[in-house]
């Protein structure tokens, strides 16, 4: 059964720093692209953040590019999501997910994803 779950969101002040961590399961994570979204509250669900298969390139928009910052390990079937500098605004529900056939984060922004994560809560708050 294939499986994402998120952790590490919590409460932290304006200008903290957090890392979250999205452990796979029941695939070879290996070889999957895997993508962050974030969600606050009473808006839409934001892209964010993506992190290639096995090079490990990673790509973000203007919103976090500089605060935010991808990594992967494989070996633990993890991706993080090291965030700094956080402001109220980063408050929302992070989300990790990927799909089939996902390896280069081509067209991450807009492309259909077939594995979610439960999320984490991040709060942003002095």
């Amino acid at each position: 059964q294939v499986q994402l779950v998120e952790s590490g969101g919590g409460l932290v002040q304006p200008g903290g720093s957090l890392r979250l961590s999205c452990v796979a399961s029941g695939f070879t994570v290996d070889y999957y692209a895997i993508t962050w979204f974030r969600q606050a509250p009473g808006k839409e669900r934001e892209v964010f953040a993506c992190i290639s298969s096995t090079e490990g390139r990673t790509y973000s928009t203007d919103a976090v590019k500089g605060r935010f910052t991808l990594s992967r390990d494989n070996t633990k079937s993890t991706v993080y999501l090291q965030m700094r500098s956080l402001k109220p605004e980063d408050t929302a529900v992070y989300y990790c997910a990927s799909g089939v056939g996902f390896y280069y984060c081509a067209n991450y922004t807009t492309r259909p994803y077939d594995f979610w994560g439960p999320g984490t809560q991040v709060a942003v708050s002095p």
